[in-house]
């Protein structure tokens, strides 16, 4: 179904960012984007830059996401609000497993919940949850991440089922390593992230992620892009390690 079938658009997690750059992408195909995320500067500069209509919410306020989503008919959803904290369960606080469970997960299953009847009834529309290759592979640390993302991974092809019979269309993008400062925000220094994990790399750009899901979005009505894994060509997910204890 090309972009033109689809009028309306909600993107969380809009104002840096992979969000940014799919509001930006959307905007150029004439859609009505909705632009949802917490820093109201930003997402000022955003709508003046794209044409954007911002929405200065957190994806964790139940009350103004509802009524948002009550004023709004949404054919599109991109679930891309997210965070993450470093550390194992093991060194984990109460406040790490709520606010990933809550904005990773919860969030998103509202969003759905409030969004997914009207595309059904309307038999139009398109959800594209953003999860992570933590999603599907295991590597150390940020062990509620990966539940969460692993969560929403399962999510995505439940939804399948849900809408049997309808054409509404779901899709999973697992992002590897991108050059965002989402790293900044785990590790409290955006600079020093910036050095360690995005400087001297070849990433994947916001812009590269958000030209997949427009990829995804302007498939034929007929086809369902519902996975796609998009990584650094020189980065390799998974691996084995075997312990030897004396």
């Amino acid at each position: 179904m090309p972009f033109s079938d689809y009028k309306t658009a909600l993107v969380t997690g809009a104002s840096t960012g992979m969000g940014a750059a799919i509001v930006e992408r959307f905007c150029r195909e004439g859609l009505e984007v909705h632009a949802l995320a917490r820093n109201a500067e930003r997402l000022k500069e955003l709508a003046e830059r794209t044409g954007c209509i911002p929405h200065a919410i957190d994806v964790c306020d139940l009350a103004a996401v509802t009524r948002l989503t009550e004023q709004v008919p949404f054919d599109i959803v991109v679930n891309n609000a997210g965070v993450s904290r470093k550390g194992s369960i093991l060194d984990a606080s109460v406040e790490d497993v709520d606010v990933q469970v809550e904005v990773n997960l919860q969030a998103v299953l509202h969003i759905v919940r409030l969004t997914m009847p009207g595309m059904v009834a309307r038999d139009r529309g398109h959800i594209v949850n953003i999860s992570s290759i933590a999603a599907i592979y295991n590597f150390g640390g940020n062990s509620i991440y990966h539940a969460t993302k692993a969560g929403i991974h399962a999510l995505s092809r439940q939804l399948r089922v849900d809408a049997t019979g309808k054409r509404v269309r779901v899709t999973e993008i697992c992002p590897g390593r991108v050059a965002t400062d989402i790293f900044g925000h785990v590790h409290g220094d955006i600079e020093a992230a910036r050095k360690q994990f995005i400087d001297g790399f070849e990433l994947p750009l916001p812009s590269d992620i958000a030209d997949a899901i427009a990829f995804a979005i302007a498939a034929p009505l007929a086809v369902n892009i519902s996975n796609m894994e998009i990584l650094p060509t020189l980065q390799v997910p998974g691996g084995l390690t075997t312990i030897k204890r004396d």
